[in-house]
């Protein structure tokens, strides 16, 4: 039981690791760095090359045309339909929930961070890489040599798969919702993806501390350099944003299900509704 508080401590130092990417945490760009880089051993992710990635992901968040790079798959019904029967059943199997919170995240951290294989990379992201690899393989031996490999085993990994798998659930549903935000070139707009594409989850306020806030997103899409602990404040400042893509807890388990953005209704759907749409 006690994997489950642990989990959510490694959460908070993820998302403490996240505002110093933004350079928000402390007021000094080399602090942030350097307390994201040693943060980044615990948390399986490279620091240097998440934040290149989680960067433009904030710049493009909600843009069509450039989709790929720090976010989900998410493609149209048209896109969708005009798949062949392969490329239907990888991107149904890909955002099954299975394998979109299990295996997909035991992946994401345990072997994608620790390869940058991606040609957008380059040399910063496998020395990013690399380095956070060394880090981790240094922590490891010395855990395995006092306590050895079972003990760590059935401790640690517990914790990084629950922990990495809870990660994935918050990004998922930071803009995967009903009526969230896309759009094209022309049609894209920085500040209507920041409010409209981006949720407000207002979790209780456990899983507030434990998330360090990352909740209130839409907020910190509009402006990444507000740290997590200012976060509240901001939104209690501007009451008329509490209603603005807010989502409950409970609401949030029925997004597992929206999979398609459909650029006619301007939602996005599940297979069900396209089937029946025909």
């Amino acid at each position: 039981m006690l994997a489950i508080p642990a989990a959510g401590f490694l959460v908070r130092l993820f998302m403490i690791q996240h505002d110093c990417g933004h350079g928000s945490f402390f007021r000094y760009r080399l602090a942030n760095d350097w307390l994201g880089r040693v943060l980044s051993v615990l948390t399986l992710t490279p620091y240097d090359d998440w934040r290149r990635a989680h960067a433009i992901h904030h710049a493009n968040s909600g843009h069509l045309d450039r989709r790929g790079i720090g976010d989900i798959v998410t493609l149209t019904v048209r896109e969708f339909r005009a798949l062949a029967f392969w490329g239907r059943l990888r991107y149904r199997l890909y955002r099954h929930p299975l394998v979109m919170f299990g295996l997909g995240a035991t992946y994401q951290f345990l072997l994608r961070h620790r390869l940058p294989i991606a040609p957008s990379r380059g040399w910063q992201g496998w020395v990013s890489a690399l380095a956070t690899n060394c880090a981790i393989a240094a922590v490891v031996a010395t855990l395995i040599r006092f306590i050895g490999i079972g003990p760590f085993l059935l401790v640690h990994l517990p914790i990084a798969l629950l922990a990495g798998s809870v990660g994935v659930w918050l990004f998922y549903v930071q803009h995967q919702f009903e009526e969230t935000f896309w759009a094209h070139g022309p049609e894209w707009d920085f500040h209507e993806a920041s409010l409209r594409g981006s949720s407000y989850y207002d979790l209780p306020i456990i899983l507030r501390w434990f998330t360090a806030n990352i909740g209130v997103h839409h907020i910190h899409h509009l402006c990444s350099r507000i740290p997590y602990y200012r976060l509240p404040q901001t939104l209690r400042d501007n009451p008329d944003l509490r209603s603005v893509s807010r989502l409950t807890l409970s609401q949030s388990f029925r997004c597992v299900r929206l999979v398609l953005w459909d650029e006619r209704r301007r939602r996005l759907v599940s297979f069900r509704d396209v089937r029946a749409g025909g």
